[in-house]
């Protein structure tokens, strides 16, 4: 980070660099720079990190920029920049620039609430049943597994699923109703899924005031795969998946199952999923696709006299 500070420092910017201590630091971080004042926060980390800044920024008017420094990455691959792999400060200084030369959009959040009452608002997905159920049972990830990245994931997956329960969903969507047995019900603000590695909602937009909810139908978990394979083909249309547009949502599922928000742990159902519209000042670096959002934003450079 700190040949990033020094690359936007050049710029005229002044750069302070505070590293997160522990989960759920970084929303801590995230609400006293809003508060403070300060016009922008780097988000440098994970989709969990970059998740646990925008919650806390938030309904602010501090901007957040993303800088891919995890495991996964889905947002950065959203967004096309270039990943940390083997030429990491290359990468990092090239996705740098992007955001010097990026726009700021108003994009739309989503804000999940548990059983428990408690919320918190997220960036990609929120999502009851099979996933919830793997990052609950595999996140914090050993070194070997963040190591083989997806396939890492996998792996871990694979191992678990004897020990999948045969769920079942009642599911509220906008007033509608869907009730049947569901392995995975997932509340999508994006366009990929599975740390990127599977285009789910092709035509998403960041901006367009709905959410993508995808409902996966069956009793065993061995399902998801096929659906997961069919889906990185290019099919989502097969018989089980079905693709539902909304602004509210409710699972309750029996029994009671884990959730996830941003490929996080985040409580169990009940959950309800609301969309809040343009609630995220973000950053968009140059590289990002031209249609990922209906409305004009502003660049950079124009909002600010360096």
């Amino acid at each position: 980070m700190a040949l990033v500070a020094d690359l936007w420092q050049a710029r005229g910017w002044r750069v302070k660099i505070q590293p997160t201590q522990a989960p759920g630091h970084a929303t801590e971080l995230a609400q006293q720079a809003a508060v403070a004042g300060h016009q922008l926060v780097f988000a440098a980390g994970g989709d969990g990190t970059l998740g646990e800044v925008a919650n806390g920024l938030a309904g602010t008017t501090t901007i957040m920029a993303p800088l891919p420094v995890g495991t996964a990455n889905s947002f950065a691959r959203e967004l096309n920049m270039p990943l940390p792999l083997f030429r990491g400060r290359h990468q990092l200084l090239k996705g740098a620039d992007l955001l010097l030369n990026g726009r700021i959009h108003q994009m739309d959040l989503g804000y999940t609430t548990d059983a428990t009452g408690n919320g918190r608002h997220w960036l990609l997905w929120s999502g009851a049943g099979a996933d919830g159920y793997l990052v609950e049972h595999i996140e914090p990830r050993p070194k070997w597994s963040k190591k083989l990245g997806r396939l890492g994931y996998m792996v871990q997956g694979i191992a678990l699923s004897a020990k999948y329960p045969t769920v079942e969903a009642r599911i509220e969507i906008d007033g509608r109703l869907f009730e049947d047995h569901y392995l995975l019900a997932l509340v999508s603000n994006c366009r990929l899924y599975a740390g990127g590695g599977i285009t789910i909602s092709p035509q998403a937009k960041l901006d367009d005031g709905l959410f993508e909810v995808w409902l996966f139908q069956g009793k065993h978990i061995y399902k998801m795969f096929q659906y997961g394979a069919l889906m990185k083909a290019g099919r989502r249309d097969y018989p089980g998946m079905e693709l539902v547009y909304g602004r509210s949502i409710t699972i309750h599922t029996n029994p009671t199952m884990p959730c996830q928000t941003d490929g996080e742990p985040s409580g169990q159902t009940p959950i309800t999923c609301t969309l809040k519209p343009g609630a995220l000042r973000l950053l968009v670096p140059a590289s990002a696709p031209d249609d990922y959002f209906e409305k004009p934003g502003i660049a950079l450079k124009d909002c600010f006299d360096l």
